[in-house]
């Protein structure tokens, strides 16, 4: 069974940080690019920032861009998104996503396969 798992959400006070996860499981991770979106209440959903399979290159929203980082562990299937400095406008369900073909971050708004999203609070 396909599957993507993410986890590390929680509550944090502005300025504070958080380290998201996204476990994969029934194919190997390594293979594809991976996104991370996130939604708040009322908006769009935004791609964040993704990390590609060939040479691990990334992207970055501007509005995140100097604050995470987006990284893999292809011996634990995971890849992760460290959050610091973060605002209250951060808060959001993040969603971690792939369409299980590509290796470039050119594709984000095809991704079909998505985890079940983990919740991020930043209070001011």
């Amino acid at each position: 069974q396909l599957q993507l798992v993410e986890s590390g959400g929680g509550l944090v006070q502005a300025g504070g940080s958080l380290r998201l996860s996204c476990a994969a499981s029934g194919f190997t991770l390594e293979r594809y690019a991976i996104g991370w979106f996130r939604q708040a209440p009322g908006k769009e959903r935004e791609g964040v920032s993704c990390i590609s399979s060939s040479d691990g290159s990334t992207y970055y929203a501007n509005s995140v861009n100097g604050r995470f980082t987006i990284s893999r562990d292809n011996n634990k299937n995971t890849v992760y998104l460290q959050m610091n400095s973060l605002k209250p406008e951060d808060t959001a369900v993040y969603y971690c996503a792939t369409d299980l073909s590509g290796t470039e971050c050119d594709k984000m708004n095809e991704y079909d396969y998505w985890g079940q999203g983990t919740q991020v609070t930043v209070s001011s």
